[in-house]
């Protein structure tokens, strides 16, 4: 569908520096060939919007490819695009167009797909403005910034009979797949468990205060669908992970993706019965909102999937830092990577290893399925981006809605909520990392939020309006998500 209405979409973008995707002999290719229906053998034109991070791992992907070819880069800060855009012409011998809009992007018949890389509270507006102009899309975690807006986005996808994969790569590479299939199988035997893992570092942010942003940067455009608001951080690019109003912590940055696998691994195809949460933001104070140091517990009746976030120096668990344990009735499993597993039994013996993969995979699944037209190709349909999307919203949410306690009071409120976890085993662990890291919990609370019923079909939290109100965000006009009835 074209987009007569041209509502005025104002860009989005940037992670942190990734060229690494470029470093390599250009490759000639022709991009004059003419767009619309592609025949086996066509190159399907590609165009990438956010490319000063993770967006050019998207165009590293698109360009191992013969029969696909990047014609457009978009970027709000047009000194990073229009530099993208010149390093891209030279690695793969043709122009490369840059725009600032996407919209322009959107209304251009050539372009076939769009692969979206922006801030996070871009990727499903951004999505479904794309396959109402008639692209395919590959959108980056998390497929979005609330949980109404993932849920258009697949409805939005299935209207328009478009293909949406979410970033969500271990889904493609065949050592997870086998892992999990063996999983599935009873490999451990029935699961009551799984624990995803982000122990990953992260320092401060720096002091809040008024900045101005690059002048390269539009950044009404950058904005979009936010509210209009004074940049509150130094460091302009990435940083936006640690704030609400474009970011969702590294539950939703990092943690996404293992929360993706712990999901896929308990073979749990809804949104969780019931969702808690706590933790908050030790060791500094900067401009940053989100939590530093935080637990999720997901409640799917007898199976939990119980997430920890750590931002501050810290051990492995199990052998793992950014993963996911399975428990079985019979062993566990470990899950250290994108690509690898390790089996165990009772006794912590080696019964079965899994590896193999790379990124590549799963934009080689991307291609595959526009070129067979059937989502059910995909590995990583926005179905599931949505679902394991939407649980780190959810986890987010009741953070947000938490109280300030001591870490005894913590401790006695974590004990009486119901898991297959030992929940205050992980609290300990949870407390005793604090210490390690010199945080004086005589001094500093624990945010404990509530436990949140949630009715998995219709995707909102049963007896709580506050609640049900961060399920979606204040819109700034002309960005809006349609509402359900507007798709």
């Amino acid at each position: 569908m074209r987009r007569d209405r041209r509502r005025f979409l104002e860009d989005s973008m940037f992670a942190a520096a990734a060229a690494a995707a470029m470093a390599s002999t250009p490759r000639m290719i022709r991009a004059d060939e003419p767009s619309g229906d592609k025949g086996p053998n066509s190159r399907l034109h590609v165009a990438v919007i956010g490319v000063n991070g993770r967006g050019m791992s998207h165009v590293g992907g698109f360009l191992e490819r013969d029969d696909t070819v990047v014609t457009h880069v978009c970027d709000a800060d047009t000194a990073v695009g229009e530099k993208r855009a010149a390093e891209i012409a030279k690695r793969q011998g043709s122009r490369v167009e840059h725009v600032q809009d996407m919209r322009e992007i959107f209304d251009n018949d050539t372009i076939d797909c769009v692969s979206i890389a922006t801030p996070n509270h871009w990727h499903s507006l951004a999505a479904i403005w794309a396959m109402q102009a008639g692209k395919h899309v590959y959108v980056e975690k998390p497929v979005s910034h609330n949980v109404s807006e993932g849920r258009r986005c697949v409805q939005v996808a299935r209207k328009y009979g478009k293909i949406c994969q979410a970033g969500t790569q271990s889904r493609s590479n065949p050592g997870l797949r086998e892992a999990i299939a063996w999983l599935h199988d009873g490999g451990i035997g029935e699961l009551t468990l799984a624990r995803g893992l982000c122990y990953k570092p992260r320092g401060s942010i720096g002091p809040r205060g008024t900045y101005q942003p690059p002048e390269s940067v539009d950044y009404s455009l950058y904005l979009g669908p936010a509210q209009m608001e004074p940049l509150t951080r130094p460091k302009f690019h990435y940083d936006w992970h640690w704030q609400w109003t474009c970011g969702n912590g590294d539950l939703g940055n990092q943690g996404i993706h293992q929360v993706d696998i712990a999901r896929w691994g308990l073979n749990e195809n809804a949104l969780s019965q019931s969702v808690f949460s706590y933790g908050g933001r030790f060791g500094y104070e900067d401009a940053g909102e989100t939590a530093n140091t935080q637990v999720c517990l997901y409640g799917y009746g007898p199976k939990s999937l119980v997430f920890e976030v750590r931002g501050l120096k810290t051990d492995d668990y199990r052998g793992a830092k950014v993963g996911v344990i399975f428990e079985g009735k019979d062993g566990y499993m470990v899950v250290p990577s994108y690509s690898n597993a390790t089996a165990f039994d009772k006794d912590g013996k080696e019964i079965k290893s899994f590896s193999g993969g790379s990124d590549q995979n799963h934009y080689d699944n991307f291609v595959k399925a526009v070129r067979s037209g059937n989502h059910e190709d995909l590995n990583g349909d926005i179905l599931e981006g949505h679902l394991s999307s939407a649980l780190c919203h959810t986890g987010n949410i009741s953070y947000r809605l938490g109280e300030d306690m001591t870490a005894q009071a913590a401790l006695e409120a974590i004990k009486a909520v119901k898991s297959t976890d030992d929940n205050a085993a992980t609290m300990e662990r949870f407390v005793q990392h604090l210490k390690d890291n010199n945080v004086d919990l005589a001094k500093s609370k624990i945010g404990v939020g509530p436990v949140l019923a949630m009715n998995p079909e219709a995707e909102t939290f049963e007896g709580n309006d506050t609640a049900n109100e961060m399920l979606t965000r204040d819109y700034r006009a002309p960005y809006v998500v349609p509402k359900e009835s507007e798709i």
